[in-house]
C-alpha cells in the first residue's frame, strides 16, 4: 500500500507545470527545443504565459559562455512580455489577464543596503532570470519559453495602450539607459549627450535622451548608420570615431557619453569629448580589461562609471515615460525557429535595432 507521503510527492509532481523553451546545450550557443518543469505558483508568485521576448546582446554572451559562467541547458531571454494566467493568494499587484513584463532579475535578498534602497539590481545575492539557481535550488530559465513563474516583486505592468511587442526592449535596453540618466541627474533638458554604438541599447538611448530634451550626438565607428541616426531616430549630430578632425572639433563638448559597445575598444578618444565633470557611462559587457591614461580623466575631473540595468521602480518609470512621450522601440519580429539566425545576425550587428521573438505565435516543440 502506498504511503501518504509518497502520494503527496506524486501529487505535487503532477501539479508541477511543464514548460517548453529553446535552450543552448553547450558554448556553441545553438538553441533547440527543451522541455523542463516550472515550480508551482507560490503565494507571492505570478504565472506568465510568454507572448514576446526581446533578444539582447547579453543573451549572446550567456549562451556562448563568453564570461566563463554558463550552465547548460540554458533557456535565455530577459525582455519578456506576457499575460498573467495564474496568481498566488498573496499577489496584490496583478490579476489574471494583465499584460506584464519580466526583466533580468527574478530574486534578491531583500535585506542588504541596495535592496532596502530599492536598487535591488546591485544586491550581491540577486537572482538572474536564466543561468542562475533559484531559492528552491532549481536552475532559472528565461523567456524563450511558453511559461514562466515569477515573484510579483519582479513583474511590472505594461501600460494600457502600449503595444506588448514594443514594450519588450524597454525591460532591458530601455531601463539600462534610463537608469543612469535618472541617477546621475542627466534627466533635465538642455544637456549635450553622446551615444556610443547604435545597437539595441544605443537606439533607445537616442530616443530617451531626445525625449528628455538633450542635444544628442551618435558616435559610431563607420558612416553607415548616419542617415538612420539623424533621420529616423532624431539624433542631432553624427560623429565617426576615426575622423580625427571632427573628433577634435567635438572635444570638451559633451556632458555624458553612454558607451554601449560590447567589445574591447579604446576609451581615450571618447574621454576627450567630455566637458569638465563629464561622465563616460559603461554599459557594454566586456570580458577583457579596458585601458586609458590617468591624465585623460584628471585634466577635466572626468568620471568613468558604469550602470547595470535598472531597479524595478525605474523599470515601471521608463515604461510610463515612453508611453507618455509616445516612444517606441524599433524592432524586427521573428519566430522562434529563426532564433539561431537572429543570434548570428546580432553578432554581426545586423539588426535595426532589436529582435523580438513572437513566442506565443511560434511552434516551440519543433
Amino acid at each position: 500500500m502506498m504511503s501518504l507521503s509518497s502520494k503527496k510527492q506524486m501529487g505535487s509532481l503532477e501539479v508541477e507545470k511543464t514548460a517548453i523553451g529553446w535552450a543552448a546545450r553547450d558554448p556553441s550557443g545553438v538553441l533547440s527545443p527543451y522541455t523542463y518543469t516550472l515550480r508551482n505558483t507560490g503565494p507571492d508568485d505570478v504565472q506568465v504565459k510568454v507572448l514576446y521576448c526581446g533578444l539582447c546582446h547579453s543573451d549572446l554572451h550567456q549562451v556562448k559562455n563568453d564570461l566563463g559562467m554558463s550552465n547548460y541547458p540554458m533557456v535565455p531571454g530577459h525582455e519578456v512580455v506576457g499575460e498573467v494566467v495564474e496568481v498566488g493568494p498573496e499577489v496584490t499587484k496583478f490579476k489574471v489577464g494583465d499584460t506584464v513584463g519580466v526583466g533580468l532579475l527574478v530574486g534578491c535578498c531583500k535585506k542588504c543596503r541596495p535592496c532596502k534602497a530599492d536598487i535591488e539590481q546591485y544586491c550581491a545575492k540577486k537572482i538572474w532570470n536564466c543561468n542562475d539557481v533559484y531559492t528552491d535550488g532549481k536552475p532559472t530559465q528565461g523567456g524563450f519559453a511558453n511559461f514562466m513563474v515569477v515573484e510579483q516583486k519582479f513583474v511590472v505592468k505594461i501600460p494600457e495602450g502600449m503595444a506588448p511587442e514594443q514594450a519588450a526592449p524597454l525591460l532591458c535596453a530601455g531601463v539600462t539607459v534610463y537608469s543612469p540618466l535618472n541617477h546621475f541627474g542627466f534627466n533635465q533638458s538642455g544637456l549635450r549627450g553622446g551615444i556610443l554604438g547604435l545597437g539595441g541599447v544605443g537606439h533607445m538611448g537616442v530616443k530617451i535622451a531626445k525625449a528628455m530634451g538633450h542635444h544628442v550626438t551618435v558616435i559610431s565607428s563607420s558612416d553607415k548608420k548616419r542617415q538612420e541616426a539623424l533621420d529616423h531616430l532624431g539624433a542631432d549630430e553624427y560623429l565617426v570615431s576615426s575622423d580625427n578632425e571632427k573628433m577634435q572639433e567635438a572635444a570638451d563638448s559633451l556632458d555624458y557619453i553612454i558607451d554601449t559597445v560590447p567589445v574591447n575598444h579604446p576609451l581615450e578618444p571618447y574621454l576627450s569629448l567630455l566637458k569638465v565633470d563629464g561622465k563616460l557611462i559603461l554599459m557594454g559587457v566586456i570580458n577583457t580589461p579596458l585601458q586609458f591614461v590617468s591624465p585623460m580623466v584628471m585634466l577635466g575631473r572626468k568620471s568613468i562609471t558604469g550602470s547595470f540595468i535598472g531597479s524595478m521602480k525605474e523599470t515601471e518609470e521608463v515604461l510610463h515615460f515612453c508611453k507618455e512621450k509616445g516612444l517606441t522601440s524599433q524592432i524586427e519580429m521573428v519566430k522562434m525557429d529563426y532564433i539561431n539566425t537572429a543570434m548570428e545576425r546580432l553578432e554581426k550587428n545586423d539588426v535595426r535595432y532589436r529582435f523580438v521573438v513572437d513566442v506565443a505565435g511560434s511552434k516551440l516543440d519543433q
